[in-house]
């Protein structure tokens, strides 16, 4: 056995949908970081493409893309990235983008471009498809939306901050024209761009992009708020400015080092916090807000306490985001006092390293070979690799944060919309998606078939667990395989756990199919062979013998007889001579004219041939006929007269090659009431269970009806398996025959019962 991470150097061949570029995620030699002059060389040539183009918002593609870029260079994004904005852009107005920007700049940033321009075109699908729907009242479109985009970021991250420039530039855009964008990309940038910033930590996108975008959806509560901020601003900035002058004086003097500054103040988060707590403007503590950036952790809970010995704290308004970070790494004490008019001030206390991730998030160290221990959004990296990892589980958490406030629908049935789904990472951190519950096996079998075949233990973020281990958002799961072998049966046990995915369910189903159909195919085989041998046909290839009897294949036919689906009898009677064409001498014609009845004969078999003295008749075995049947006789070479139902296909064929050796024949009336009796064969299907034999022989006993043979064959099959029996039964008479099998049809299970 050996460890296999998926990705890194595993003989499984993966999919493509499943691998990811490592060329695309890690930088390489050819990566533009490395380039001199790359802001300048990508504007340079994308200028001649883009320069006359316009945007569908109707701005102007090189100067979206020169505010981009500076919106970028402002949050911390790094010169490559600044010229990523320019050959996304030029992709569109490239006959082979990739091509011709791998050839300029190198294959690393040409993935990049093709990526976003990717995103971009999917985002513009979505919006049309979904141009009148509420995402405030539609998660599903909301989070389908993120899902999408999760995917894409998971391919190369730095199409995260791309994204978000150009989108907060686009909003910059209207409000800078005064016209209304199209309601679908504000509430899309409401809703799941501004969200995906608060998420990564970006409150300098997040909070511009929030007003903007509320400003277009609701622009008469966006007036009134900043009405009522203007009102009194005057008065109120005095009075904060007296305040934070005091405060840092105090701090200073009384040994604290620290610097306090104003905050400013956000509309929609204004609106937000009376709308969530019913309360009315003035009530809006962070109205009045200032921050406090002191020297160290040390200096910020000094500066708490001198705040709090000096002001009154209000009850419920303490958070300690320093001891116990957001979820995106974001840390600062949070607090609200009243000074002695009662009038409520907000005040956060951090240090200037929290207040920079604060401001910018990942953003402040965003370029793959900067991270170094800083790692991204407050989590430590000590490589590129791990870096990552870190963005990809804050983007996993949000995602699953958004599947949180489900449609009323869902919340009836308590499952979020996307309560049925996980994301996990391969080593090489590629996204896969997997039904809720799923283990480690699901995710091998969804990385490609053959290593669930080989899966033989699994490590969930470097620890070893158990193959049924349910699976966590986020985990990174490695795979360890044998170099060859199959699935368990226990796999396939519901109590066990194994499995959650309906995908790898059948795949497995699938292996021990194949499994026994190989072995019915060699059981068909062995007994085709030894026919052949029997019959000293040995020198038969067996792709001839199945063509003559309509097969396409030799496997097709040994899969039949394998199954008991063609009688050995069949391909034996296939195999005999033709008869040569008949004489006068053998055989004696049947007469046109039916004569008197007085002048046949019967013969042991009890049918009476009409017409003929003195010949022999036996029962044929292929339709096995009973009186009151419908018969029919067939003359033969040296055996008399073979009667037949008039129903057998054996029948139908033999008279259509030589319909004159065909004659009429009866049932003796004389010897049916002497008691002879016929051997009859009768088919069961039913379902398979214990007792079945029994109880279906108990109802040929109790109607004194004798059995003389039983054959029977147990299928396993999506009802849960079916038995197949053949008995051979004694009858005086087949209309007696319909009676008994109308019994036998109410035993437990059986489906069919029916002569042969």
């Amino acid at each position: 056995m050996k460890n296999t991470g998926v990705g890194q150097g595993a003989s499984t061949a993966i999919p493509v949908s499943h691998s990811v570029n490592a060329s695309i995620v890690t930088a390489t030699a050819d990566s533009l970081s490395d380039q001199p002059h790359a802001l300048v060389r990508a504007r340079a040539f994308a200028e001649p493409l883009i320069a006359s183009e316009m945007l569908d918002t109707g701005e102007n593609i090189l100067a979206h893309a020169d505010a981009v870029a500076a919106i970028l260079k402002t949050i911390g994004g790094s010169e490559a990235m600044q010229a990523a904005t320019y050959l996304v852009h030029a992709c569109a107005h490239l006959n082979k983008p990739q091509e011709v920007i791998a050839k300029a700049f190198g294959a690393n940033f040409a993935a990049l471009a093709m990526e976003t321009t990717k995103l971009v075109n999917v985002q513009k699908q979505a919006r049309a498809a979904n141009a009148k729907a509420q995402l405030t009242e539609d998660p599903a479109a909301q989070t389908e939306n993120v899902r999408k985009m999760l995917l894409a970021f998971s391919r190369d991250l730095r199409v995260v901050m791309l994204r978000l420039a150009s989108r907060l530039q686009t909003l910059r855009h209207f409000a800078t024209i005064r016209q209304q964008p199209p309601l679908a990309v504000a509430r899309e940038s409401l809703h799941v761009f501004a969200p995906l910033a608060n998420r990564l930590g970006i409150w300098q996108i997040k909070w511009e992009m929030e007003d903007l975008a509320f400003r277009f959806l609701e622009p008469d509560t966006y007036k009134q708020i900043a009405r009522l901020l203007d009102e009194k601003r005057a008065e109120r900035e005095g009075f904060m400015e007296a305040l934070r002058a005091q405060l840092e004086r105090d701090l200073n003097s009384g040994g604290i080092a620290a610097l306090v500054q104003g905050r400013p103040k956000h509309i929609y988060s204004i609106v937000k916090k009376m709308r969530g707590k019913s309360l009315d403007f003035e009530q809006v503590f962070d109205i009045r807000a200032l921050r406090v950036i002191a020297a160290d952790v040390k200096g910020c809970y000094a500066a708490l306490g001198f705040v709090h010995a000096n002001f009154t704290p209000v009850e419920g308004e303490f958070d300690d985001y320093i001891a116990k970070p957001k979820s995106n790494g974001y840390q600062s004490l949070h607090t609200v006092v009243r000074d002695a008019q009662q009038r409520a001030v907000e005040i956060q206390i951090r240090i200037q390293a929290m207040h920079d991730h604060a401001e910018h998030g990942v953003a402040a160290h965003w370029a793959y070979k900067e991270a170094g221990a800083k790692g991204y959004s407050g989590v430590s990296a000590s490589s590129e690799y791990d870096a990552k990892i870190a963005v990809l589980r804050q983007l996993l958490a949000w995602e699953r944060d958004l599947s949180g406030p489900a449609s009323a629908k869902a919340r009836e049935s308590k499952q979020g919309l996307f309560e049925d789904r996980i994301y996990v990472l391969t080593p090489d951190a590629a996204v896969v998606e997997l039904p809720q519950g799923a283990t480690a096996l699901d995710f091998a079998y969804s990385v490609h078939t053959s290593l669930g075949h080989r899966c033989r233990g699994a490590r969930l973020d470097g620890a070893m667990v158990p193959l049924n281990t349910p699976l966590q958002n986020g985990q990174t799961v490695e795979v360890v395989t044998a170099k060859e072998g199959g699935p368990s049966r226990d796999w396939l046990n519901p109590e066990l756990g194994f499995l959650a995915s309906h995908r790898a369910k059948s795949k497995v189903r699938a292996w021990f199919n194949a499994q026994a159909m190989t072995q019915t195919v060699a059981r068909g085989r062995e007994a085709v062979e030894k026919l052949l041998q029997r019959e000293g046909k040995t020198t038969m290839k067996l792709e001839d013998v199945a063509a003559q009897l309509g097969f396409k294949s030799a496997e097709d036919l040994f899969e039949v007889v394998g199954k008991d689906e063609l009688s050995l009898r069949t391909i034996e009677n296939m195999l005999k001579p033709p008869e040569p064409a008949p004489t006068q001498d053998d055989y004696v014609l049947a007469k046109k004219a039916r004569p008197d009845k007085s002048a046949g004969r019967s013969s042991k078999g009890g049918v009476l041939v009409v017409g003929i003295d003195s010949l022999l008749t036996q029962l044929a075995k292929c339709c096995k006929p009973a009186p009151p049947d419908a018969i029919l006789g067939f003359v033969t070479k040296g055996k008399g007269v073979s009667i037949h139902r008039s129903d057998c296909s054996n029948f139908r064929n033999m008279a259509g090659g030589s319909p004159d050796r065909v004659i009429e024949v009866e049932w003796s009336q004389s010897k049916n009431s002497g008691g002879s009796v016929y051997p009859v064969d009768v088919t069961i299907e039913a379902a398979d269970r214990q007792g079945l034999l029994r109880d279906i022989s108990e109802v040929f006993a109790k109607e004194k009806m004798n059995v003389i043979g039983v054959q029977t064959q147990s299928v396993k099959d999506n009802r849960g398996g079916t038995a197949w029996m053949t008995f051979t039964v004694e009858v005086t008479e087949s209309g007696r025959l319909n009676q008994v099998l109308a019994v036998v049809a109410e035993v437990a299970g059986v489906r069919s019962a029916r002569r042969r």
